[in-house]
């Protein structure tokens, strides 16, 4: 149990109704996130790792903590109040302490204003600066401190500027504010292996040098692993397994998790994969219409009768290590 939480979900839904034109209650029903709790401590900066495939409701978890989306029921809690009391009443406060990092580096800008402006219009919405000069230096320190020369990026539009250089602006941005929180939606995936170390390394540096806590989003155990002190694994929504990263991966206790795990590929040409999983072909509507049982019993090699019954609990197997899988 985290004490004094910095960000906590208590049995978060989010629901989709799909079909526009139709009345709501021909409507389809999509869950796409489905009883969520977890929590980043607020006593010590802190990484955690969202993990899950493309669809696993990652994503709309972030949009959820940012305010964009409200949940279907739950809550969602920053230093024990409820974010959606806290953007009718002090928004502004919750925007300069929770901030964002999004995929795509390409459209997070408007092209048609030089890129300066983001800086320019934070110092002005939130009066980081008493005038122009001293604006200037902090726009300076804070692209120099992200490892890129100012005279190279001021003045320039964002079609200018590369993918990586857009992305690691973002990182200026962060710092410019120092958030008591970021939450990093895949925000290497679209950079080359020779950016994503020094990106990865900048977010480090945040928690290390600045006390920042981070809610980094990925479907890349690698990078998890190496960026992240604790990992919530998702599955169609539900969570499947939590706790210390360094624990779930090694002994990971779900088959889900245990299957991400064996798909990390070993930089051996001597060690190939081989196998093959023959699994019943089931598409993601149906799997998350499921009303009843465990959403992952379709590609599961160890499903009882049991588990088309009812979704397995969260259950603690270990200390600090949680999982929803009736073996345990």
């Amino acid at each position: 149990m985290v004490k004094d939480p910095l960000l906590e979900l208590r049995n978060v839904t989010k629901i989709f109704r799909i079909g526009g034109g139709l009345s709501i209650a021909k409507r389809k029903v999509i869950k796409a996130v489905d009883n969520v709790s977890f929590a980043l401590p607020g006593d010590k900066p802190n990484i955690t790792a969202l993990v899950g495939e493309s669809g696993s409701g990652k994503s709309t978890i972030a949009r959820l903590i940012l305010g964009l989306i409200k949940p279907t029921s739950g809550q969602i809690l920053y230093k024990g109040v409820d974010i959606q009391s806290i953007l009718k009443k002090d928004w502004k406060r919750y925007r300069r302490e929770v901030q964002a990092i999004f995929q795509d580096p390409y459209g997070a800008y408007n092209p048609f204003y030089r890129v300066d402006r983001i800086f320019h219009l934070i110092i002005k919405k939130f009066n980081l600066a008493q005038n122009n000069e001293e604006a200037h230096k902090l726009i300076t320190r804070c692209l120099t401190d992200i490892g890129l020369r100012p005279t190279d990026i001021l003045g320039r539009f964002p079609h200018q500027l590369s993918g990586g250089e857009r992305q690691r602006l973002m990182l200026a941005r962060i710092l410019m504010l120092r958030p008591n929180l970021v939450v990093a939606d895949e925000p290497v995936s679209m950079l080359d292996v020779s950016l994503r170390a020094m990106f990865l390394d900048s977010i480090l540096k945040f928690k290390e040098k600045y006390g920042m806590s981070c809610l980094y989003i990925t479907h890349d155990l690698n990078i998890a692993y190496y960026v992240a002190d604790d990992v919530v694994i998702l599955c169609y929504g539900r969570i499947v397994e939590k706790g210390d990263m360094e624990t779930v991966l090694k002994e990971p206790l779900h088959p889900y998790t245990k299957l991400l795990v064996s798909s990390i590929a070993t930089p051996d040409p001597t060690k190939r994969w081989k196998g093959r999983l023959e699994l019943k072909v089931t598409s993601l509507r149906e799997t998350r219409m499921a009303k009843r049982g465990c959403l992952f019993i379709d590609r599961c090699p160890n499903a009882m009768p049991i588990c088309e019954k009812e979704p397995p609990p969260l259950i603690s197997a270990k200390p600090g290590h949680d999982v929803a899988c009736f073996l345990y």
